[in-house]
This record gives structure tokens, C-alpha cells and sequence, in this order.
């Protein structure tokens, strides 16, 4: 009986553990963030716009071929069905609906936390194991302040504008398919797509990157920060951090989508 409770007890404390370490370092980047500035220890701007280049400015090919073609597919998918009521120009409102409620912000974040995630991971448990991390804190210097902000607040400015492009790419992909193969005349198309995309659909999947940066930039700075093991340690964070952004991610998005759907946001 006991050992069936410790069987029980370690993981659910494990998890209380880490809950607990979550929540701490959030709190602590919020203060960095906010309070940090006003005690004379404001963020480094440079470290900032150089991951901003690194998040931002290298995301965009990929970004753009897994939302272009998620719009062509999605396209011929849905041609396929709406053909048979006689209802093919509504092509254009269902792709570009889809595309900028729901799978332009996802595919986007899962591209990011696949990319970014891990990288933040690698470097960061990279330098835990070398015990740079030990170094910085021998210097009176936050690890947080140091490392975790300029990159939570570089994705944070990143990943809603790389959601934009993917958006449009998605658009686009549709589009190709609508006008070139399925022949809807292109301004037709692209008076079917300005009529029945609201605001709310824009501002509905422009909310969503939000939400996915700070799940994206805490789980991989977290797992970075308490990565233990040398290497092979770095290897296994890394992809625990990236398992648990893709898990987290799919939890906000069906979290945010429901505030939406339930309320009259």
C-alpha cells in the first residue's frame, strides 16, 4: 500500500513542482519586464531586435510554403464538397475563413515552437550544463532578465506579424487554386473573400499568437533553465520542450476559441 501511494505521490508532486517553477519564471519575466526598467535595469534593446531578426525575419520562408500550401489543399478539399451543391465560389470564404481564424495562427505557432522552441531550449540548456548560467548569477546578473526576456518579448512582437504573413499566404494558396483551377473569376473571388471575412475573424486569429509566444518562449526558457545531464540532457529537454509547446499550444487554441465562441466577444 505504501509503495502504491509513493508510486502515486512522486509524479503528481513532480508535477506540482514544476507547475510551481512555471509559474515562478513567468512571474519573474513579467517583473523584469515591467518593474525592472523603473530600478535602472531596463531590457537590452539590441539583444531584443537581434532575436527578433533571428525569430522573425528567418521564420518567414517556412511560414510562408506551410500556410500557402495548407491553403491550396484546403482549397481543393473543400472544392470537392461545396462542387456538389453548386456552391463552388464559396471556396473563397471558407479557405480564407479557416485560414485566418484558426489554421494560419496554428500552423504558424507550431512552426515557431518546432524552430524556436527548441533553439531557446538548445541554447539555453547549453549553457546550464556548462554552467554559464552559474557564471552570469556569480556576476549579480538575472539569468531571466539576461537571457529570458529580450527573447519573450522578440517573439512576442514576431509571431503575431509572421501570423499576418501566413494569413495572407494562406489566402493567396486559395486563391491560386479558385481562380486557376477551379476558374472563379478573380475578382469574384476576391469580393466573395472581402464579403464574408469579418473583423471578428481577424481579430480572433490575430489574439490567438499571443497566447502562443509566452507558451512558447516560458516552456522552452523553463526546460533551458533545468536542463540537467551534459548533452544528452540538452537533447532530451529540447524535445520535451518542444512536445509540450505543440501539447499547450492546442490546449490555448481550444481555450481561446471557446472564450470566443461562448461570449459575444
Amino acid at each position: 500500500m505504501v509503495k502504491m501511494f509513493e508510486a502515486i505521490g512522486r509524479p503528481f508532486l513532480d508535477y506540482i513542482t514544476v507547475a510551481v517553477g512555471f509559474t515562478k519564471l513567468n512571474l519573474e519575466t513579467l517583473y523584469w519586464i515591467f518593474v525592472g526598467p523603473f530600478r535602472g535595469k531596463p531590457v537590452n534593446s539590441s539583444a531584443v531586435f537581434s532575436q527578433m531578426v533571428f525569430m522573425g525575419l528567418n521564420s518567414i520562408v517556412i511560414v510562408i510554403f506551410v500556410t500557402f500550401f495548407t491553403g491550396v489543399v484546403l482549397a481543393m478539399q473543400s472544392a470537392q464538397q461545396l462542387a456538389k451543391m453548386g456552391a463552388t465560389i464559396y471556396v473563397a470564404s471558407l479557405t480564407s475563413i479557416s485560414i485566418c481564424r484558426e489554421l494560419g495562427p496554428v500552423l504558424t505557432a507550431l512552426v515557431i515552437a518546432g524552430r524556436i522552441g527548441a533553439a531557446i531550449t538548445a541554447e539555453i540548456g547549453s549553457m546550464k550544463v556548462n554552467e554559464q548560467i552559474e557564471a552570469i548569477e556569480t556576476m549579480a546578473i538575472s539569468p531571466v532578465r539576461f537571457l529570458v526576456v529580450p527573447k519573450y518579448l522578440a517573439l512576442l512582437i514576431m509571431l503575431p506579424c509572421l501570423t499576418v504573413i501566413g494569413d495572407v499566404a494562406g489566402i493567396i494558396g486559395g486563391y491560386v487554386i479558385g481562380v486557376y483551377s477551379l476558374k472563379i473569376n478573380s475578382a469574384l473571388y476576391l469580393q466573395t473573400v472581402y464579403e464574408h471575412l469579418t473583423l471578428k475573424d481577424i481579430y480572433t486569429g490575430l489574439s490567438k499568437p499571443f497566447v502562443f509566444a509566452a507558451i512558447i518562449s516560458m516552456v522552452g526558457a523553463y526546460q533551458g533553465l533545468h536542463t540537467r545531464g551534459g548533452a544528452v540532457g540538452v537533447g532530451r529537454a529540447t524535445t520535451v520542450s518542444v512536445v509540450t509547446s505543440f501539447i499547450l499550444i492546442i490546449l490555448a487554441d481550444a481555450v481561446v476559441t471557446g472564450i470566443y465562441f461562448f461570449s459575444d466577444l
